[in-house]
């Protein structure tokens, strides 16, 4: 895994969310100067930093870093506090892979059938 951060990308992925550096550095709980130097590549963030950016921003460590094209995450989180129902779905269906299955197929069959159209 490459770690050298891409600034230019590290900005639009910043600049996709509407948000500022100011209210970036907020909500990575850094100091403003602290994340600008970040995207003026005056310093280089550790992994955890950069996987905490990731998920701030809507993408993915391997997009900030240049590895992948897609802008998209490769992760999602739920949290149980702000949207119990679908914490309590994954968590079940998690633990029932045949109930997994099923949900699968009927996504795939009706739900991304109709997307493509």
């Amino acid at each position: 895994m490459k770690s050298e951060l891409d600034i230019a990308r590290l900005k639009k992925a910043r600049e996709g969310k509407g948000i500022t550096m100011a209210e970036a550095a907020r909500r990575l709980n850094l100091s403003k100067i602290g994340y600008c130097r970040y995207e003026y590549g005056e310093r280089t963030p550790s992994t955890q930093t950069l996987e905490a950016i990731a998920r701030c921003f809507g993408t993915s460590v391997a997009y900030l870093t240049g590895e992948s094209e897609d802008i998209s995450p490769d992760i999602i989180i739920i949290e149980k506090e702000k949207d119990p129902e679908l914490f309590l779905l994954v968590q079940r269906i998690s633990a029932d892979k045949d109930a997994a299955s099923r949900i699968l197929e009927y996504y795939k069959k009706h739900i991304l059938e109709k997307i493509k159209k």
